[in-house]
């Protein structure tokens, strides 16, 4: 059987896979994660996805590589890193859409197989107050998160609804995808004791 590897240093993506009961272990991807000239948000989260998947070489290894880019209007909204550039992003995102872009990138190295997926989910903010934003912001906390929000958490409250094919894309790995791939590739969750 195949080692699994995932590609990052994320601890939602982590959580997520650890959903499927399959043994894995996660390596740092090393990636630059600037934006290309005249690269759109969804080519970003494919290319980003392809390259950390593409760091760990391993002839018996499958690896996944995955990211995610939110956008707003054509604009990239990043990991906010505090509460004023978070509260900044909540307050412009509200009563608007956000993209959000989940891409991921499976290379089988055993088999010489590359499989790739992106989900598109669409946001639609609510329209609250800046002080509700900040008491969100201080309750939650989630400066680590494109977008400035945790959708699996009280940032549920921010929204007035979500259109996506998988739920877990949001949160940062399309399990739905992703595990029909895996099984096509041998790991079937179902298998595994």
């Amino acid at each position: 059987m195949s080692r699994l590897i995932l590609a990052s240093t994320s601890a939602h993506r982590r959580r997520l896979l650890e959903r499927l009961s399959l043994k894995f272990a996660t390596l740092a991807p090393g990636v630059d994660e600037t934006q290309a000239p005249g690269e759109s948000p969804p080519q970003l989260a494919a290319r980003l996805a392809d390259e950390k998947a593409a760091t760990v070489e391993a002839a018996d290894a499958i690896v996944i590589g995955s990211d995610q880019v939110a956008s707003r209007s054509g604009l990239i909204l990043r990991k906010p890193g505090n509460h004023a550039n978070a509260l900044e992003q909540l307050l412009a995102c509200q009563g608007k859409q956000v993209d959000f872009y989940t891409a991921v990138t499976v290379i089988d190295h055993g088999h010489g197989d590359t499989r790739r997926h992106i989900d598109h989910t669409v946001v639609h903010f609510a329209s609250l107050e800046s002080a509700a934003l900040d008491r969100y912001l201080r309750r939650e906390r989630p400066y680590d998160c494109a977008g400035g929000f945790k959708a699996e958490g009280l940032g549920i409250v921010l929204f007035e609804r979500i259109e996506s094919s998988d739920p877990t894309a949001l949160v940062g790995l399309p399990l739905i995808w992703l595990a029909g791939t895996l099984r096509s590739m041998g790991l079937d969750p179902l298998e595994i004791d």
